[in-house]
Parts: structure tokens; sequence; C-alpha cells
């Protein structure tokens, strides 16, 4: 069977990632009605299954996610104001990470809801949107509103070190990639006109940031989690790049993914649970954008190389189980259709500048 051409595979995934979408414009993590509870809306999954629209210039899918999201906090504005004046500790009293895609209302079952970086990762993008997109998501009183209310909370529940369950939703540990979130967040918004953002706030995390690395936290070194503070944050300077890049190469990149970190138990096949852990598919994704930016096209085309191999006629998995072509349920996972996309549209960005005219209509595989 023929090998899809670039443009041909982004035609596939934008169908497949629609089909993740709700009427409200809330992303679901994977498919309705999957077993796994990933036909829920989680805040990050929407900021990265978004990108791809962003990039194909489909503002009006983008901007409705973000009203949505908007109204997720409005909905919940009584429970922010009493977070900044309770600054409350337990997790269930913070900001959830996740919602009901069509009611917008929490899930209150036990999880790890104390995660830092879904709100700095929100704040980063409508800050980005409306600076270097001209598109102004932030426009009634009530969005502005809410939206420095967000700063105060990331203020009271001290999150330059609070420990959270970061972006894994796993253990609690002051996490830099949720900090680097944070940091990343309160600078993009603090360019919009309307939202205050006292500078100390960012130094404090700043000054945390720097303590952390190159580590991820206190029991975690190498963390696939890590690569989002070089992209899309890039908040790190252009040494911490090249650490992360090689602690994440050497330590985690395996032949279908890239582990999340050393002693991952998550979807573990062997009996121990410990010892083989899954590789994640946007592991691949996140490196060829990020070689991409710093211009390494050779290992870029070689990890998109590797993530087309893994992809499947349903889309790509959340993950393979270790040293297997067998994936699990959650299976398309939206966050690694969507930087597929990212990664294949510019890859065929690079190689439409470089091919001779005649050749430049079908960049294939």
């Amino acid at each position: 069977m023929a090998r899809l051409t670039y443009d041909e595979l982004i035609k596939k995934h934008l169908h497949i990632l629609r089909g993740l979408r709700s009427k409200t414009g809330l992303f679901l993590a994977s498919r309705p009605r999957v077993s796994t509870g990933y036909d829920k809306s989680w805040l990050r999954d929407n900021f990265y299954e978004t990108i791809a629209f962003e990039i194909i210039g489909d503002w009006d899918t983008v901007e409705k996610t973000y009203h949505a999201i908007l109204k997720i906090f409005l909905k919940h504005e009584a429970k922010i104001d009493w977070a900044i004046k309770e600054k409350p500790k337990e997790s269930y009293k913070r900001i959830h990470a996740r919602f009901h895609p069509e009611t917008f209302n929490e899930f209150w079952e036990e999880w790890g809801n104390k995660q830092n970086d879904a709100i700095g990762c929100i704040l980063f993008r409508l800050g980005e949107l409306e600076v270097n997109q001209n598109r102004s998501i932030v426009k009634t009183p009530d969005h502005i509103r809410i939206v420095n209310k967000l700063v105060r909370y990331l203020e009271a529940i001290e999150y330059w070190h609070d420990e959270d369950s970061g972006v894994w939703e796993e253990e609690e540990e002051l996490h830099a990639s949720s900090v680097g979130a944070c940091v990343a967040g309160l600078k993009s918004i603090s360019r919009v006109s309307p939202i205050e953002v006292p500078i100390w706030l960012i130094k404090k995390g700043e000054d945390s940031l720097e303590k952390l690395l190159p580590r991820e936290s206190k029991k975690k070194f190498a963390d696939l989690a890590l690569l989002s503070l070089i992209w899309p944050y890039d908040i790190v300077n252009e040494e911490s790049k090249i650490e992360i890049l090689e602690n994440v190469e050497y330590h985690l990149l395996r032949e279908r993914g890239v582990i999340r970190y050393k002693g991952d138990h998550y979807y573990n096949k062997n009996p121990d649970g410990y010892s083989e852990e899954a590789e994640w598919t946007f592991g691949l994704a996140w490196l060829v954008i990020i070689y991409q930016k710093l211009g390494n096209y050779e290992k870029a085309h070689e990890r998109l190389n590797k993530l087309i191999s893994v992809d499947t006629p349903e889309g790509l998995p959340e993950l393979f189980f270790s040293n297997s072509p067998i994936y699990n349920e959650n299976t398309p996972l939206g966050w690694s259709e969507s930087l597929f996309i990212v990664s294949l549209y510019e890859m065929n960005v690079r190689l439409r500048a470089t091919l001779p005219i005649e050749k430049n209509l079908q960049s294939s595989v």
C-alpha cells in the first residue's frame, strides 16, 4: 500500500481530531464513551488540541474553545473567590483540571486536581492569541474579571513552591513543568492591558524554576513534561534546552514513543508494574516540533518517520505497551493527534521551501 503524503496525513488527522470536539467547543481527551474516562475535557488537553487549528488558521475553532474555557471559570467563579481568600491545600478545593464537556461541571471522584500547569497554559495561550495573533479572546468585563482572578489564584496558592500533581496527575511534588507553565502564563497574559500581573509574582517563579532545573522534581530527573519548557513556552535558555533534550533522548526515547519518566507504572504490562514503562506517541511529535524550531531538520525528520510508522487507522494512540505493537484504548488521543498535525504541517512547510517549484505540490513521506 502506498504511503500517504504529508498533506493526506494532515487531512486524515484533522478529521479524527474534529471528531473529538463537542458542541460547546471543548474537545474530549479521547473518543466518546471510552471506558477509561477519557471522554471528558481537560484544560491542558484542550490547550494542546487547539494548537493544530491555530497552525492551519482555523481561528473559529480556537476562539470557540477558549470562550468555552472562560465560561468554565465563570461558572466556578465563587470557588475561585473562596480559594483566593482561603488558600486551600486540599486537592478538591482547587480549580479542577477536567470538566464535563457540555455542562462544564467538575468531576468529584478522587483525582489529582492540584494541577497548576493547567491554569498556566490557559493564561499563556490567552496572552499569545491576543498579542501575537491579534485574536482577542478576553473581550468582556466578565472575561477581564475572571482572568485577573486566575492571576490572583496563582498568587494565593504560591505556585512557585506549591506541590501539585503535575502534568501526569500523580504524586504531589514541586514540578518544574508546573512552575514553568505558570511563569510562561503570567508573562504572556501580563501583555494584555486590562490584566494586572505583579512583576514579583513572575520573578518568584523564575527563581524557583532556576533552582529546580534540570530536574523535573525531587524524585524525577528526566521527564517528558520538561519539553514544554522548550515548546510551547520557550522560557529556558539555550543551554537548558540542549540539556533537557539530551536527557529526554538518552533516558526516555524508545522505539514507538517516549516514556514519561523512569519507573512510570501507568499502563505497565509487566507483573511487577514498574520495570517496563509505556511509550507515549506525542513524545515523538514533541521532539519533531522542537528539533524543527532549533533547526535540526535531520533529527526532526527521523523522529517524524518513526511517528508515522506507529500511526493506526483509528489515529494515534495515547501509548504503546513497552516493546510491543499493542496500544491502549485511549485511541485516538486528541493531544497526540494535534501535535502530529503540527509536526507534519511544519515539516511540509520546510520541504516546500526547499524543493524545486515543480515538485512542491507533492511532498511525499
